[in-house]
């Protein structure tokens, strides 16, 4: 924080003030104008017209994803907003008569939040509705690479506060950002939400602010002999195409039983799925992975032909994504473990399905652990194994993981976009960064009947006894 600039420092002191006092004229508002604000971000965020032309923007700035799919985006938006609605903010939010406890929800503060560039228009109005319903404000600081589209997009979100009498500086951002800004934000506000790569996330947690971080991710999909192979493909397509692999989420590596191997291949390629030859494996790792090991810009999250042509050879126009067996080759050495972050994905096989969790083992020991994981399987005993064993913090079962795990209009996850990985990814918690995240509570005890078992029941068979 030494090298911030003065008039950096004071830029940010002023911001962090405006905020406080916006925080300050809604701190009394109901519930239902609450809901109300969070309704116009929501809608004036999402919206066809607006989230296109800004999710088309981001990909244009930044120069990765998929300019033709990323405005689907917006629906995450939709679903931010329903589970905003469906919860308490203000006021008592919970009751345990039993327990005589009652809590009190009230805004954390002033939260700094990092954006990354593979979400610029996405990540902003997602973090505003809960901190909306939450009473919180929030300053913005956008990647370099994307400042404008999320500078734009908080722009946005100013506008439709105002329209319902909201002060506009609930939300700002930064026009320039830089490293020495950044950390100076992080250090002097009350949150910090840290979305994005891991330097980012570090920097979070040193702020000495409270912070909420992601970890990394390597999604891996299990597929046991009982799945449904149609299904598993189209939805193994969906996931490691949306908006070209980008997502921590994406399908990265593929277990599946030695029985159904080949049909599942076939399944794939009828899919758009093209399958590397060894040659063409050798010059994908070299184009994607620099020397030390580092994912290379010119791959990252970009069409197969791209990626492919960087390599050094062509694919179709057809192909939708790449494939690689990579059976036994597992661990830091083997670069087709690790997270891939582009329309690329490994393939393994199993016999036996603790051969399986012995691979869900070894790749997350490369790296995602506390991330996410999936099966597709309709063998309860194999759903119950691979969930007591994998090192994840979230499980999709029969799901396109990277449209699932952040939550779903078809299964019951909290809408976000931060995926909180847990102790296992360093991360202070694994759960869906929601709205309940954007609060401090007071918790009220009231006194209630004793309730104190007795010594022998406490201790069961060891009440009385003596250590030799």
């Amino acid at each position: 924080m030494s090298d911030i600039s003065q008039n950096d420092k004071e830029m940010i002191d002023v911001m962090i003030k405006r905020a406080s006092d916006a925080m300050q004229q809604i701190e009394d508002w109901p519930q239902a104008k609450l809901d109300r604000l969070c309704q116009s971000i929501a809608w004036y965020s999402s919206n066809e017209k607006n989230f296109t032309r800004l999710a088309q923007m981001g990909v244009d700035e930044s120069g990765i994803g998929d300019r033709a799919g990323r405005p689907n985006k917006r629906f995450k938006i939709h679903g931010v907003l329903r589970d905003a609605l469906r919860q308490k903010s203000t006021g008592i939010v919970e009751t345990d008569e039993t327990k005589g406890i009652v809590k009190y929800a009230k805004p954390a503060g002033v939260i700094a939040s990092l954006i990354p560039m593979t979400n610029p228009a996405l990540t902003p109005p997602v973090t505003g509705v809960y901190a909306a319903k939450a009473r919180d404000a929030v300053i913005f600081t956008p990647h370099p690479r994307t400042a404008n589209t999320s500078f734009e997009m908080v722009a946005l979100m100013r506008r439709a506060c105002k329209i319902v009498g909201a002060p506009e500086d609930l939300f700002q951002a930064i026009k320039k950002p830089s490293i020495p800004i950044t950390n100076y934000l992080m250090s002097a506000c009350d949150l910090v939400l840290a979305t994005g790569g891991q330097p980012m996330v570090r920097a979070a947690y040193s702020s000495g602010s409270p912070a909420y971080g992601v970890g990394a991710g390597n999604a891996t999909m299990v597929i046991d002999d009982t799945a449904d192979i149609d299904i598993a493909a189209m939805n193994t397509r969906l996931s490691k195409t949306s908006d070209f692999g980008s997502g921590c989420s994406a399908d990265g590596n593929i277990i599946i039983q030695k029985s159904i191997y080949d049909r599942m291949v076939k399944a794939l390629q009828a899919e758009g799925g093209y399958l590397c030859d060894d040659a063409q494996k050798q010059k994908l790792q070299q184009a994607m992975w620099d020397e030390k090991g580092n994912r290379t810009f010119t791959t990252i999250a970009c069409a197969p032909q791209q990626t492919a042509k960087v390599a050094g050879f062509e694919v179709p126009a057809t192909c939708k994504f790449l494939m690689v067996e990579n059976q036994g080759k597992i661990g830091s050495a083997h670069k087709f473990s690790k997270e891939k972050l582009t329309t690329v994905m490994a393939l393994y096989h199993f016999a036996k399905f603790a051969d399986a969790l012995d691979i869900v083992r070894q790749i997350y020991d490369v790296g995602g652990k506390g991330h996410s994981c999936g099966i597709y399987s309709h063998d309860d005993a194999n759903i119950d194994a691979l969930a007591r064993v994998a090192p994840v913090s979230r499980m999709m079962v029969r799901q396109p993981q990277s449209k699932a795990n952040a939550g779903a209009f078809n299964n019951g996850m909290p809408m976000t976009s931060s995926l909180g990985c847990g102790i296992w990814g360093g991360n202070i918690t694994n759960e869906n960064v929601s709205l309940k995240h954007f609060m401090n509570y007071t918790w009220v005890a009231r006194p209630i009947a004793e309730d104190r078992p007795s010594e022998q029941e406490l201790f069961g068979e060891f009440y009385n006894s003596e250590l030799a």
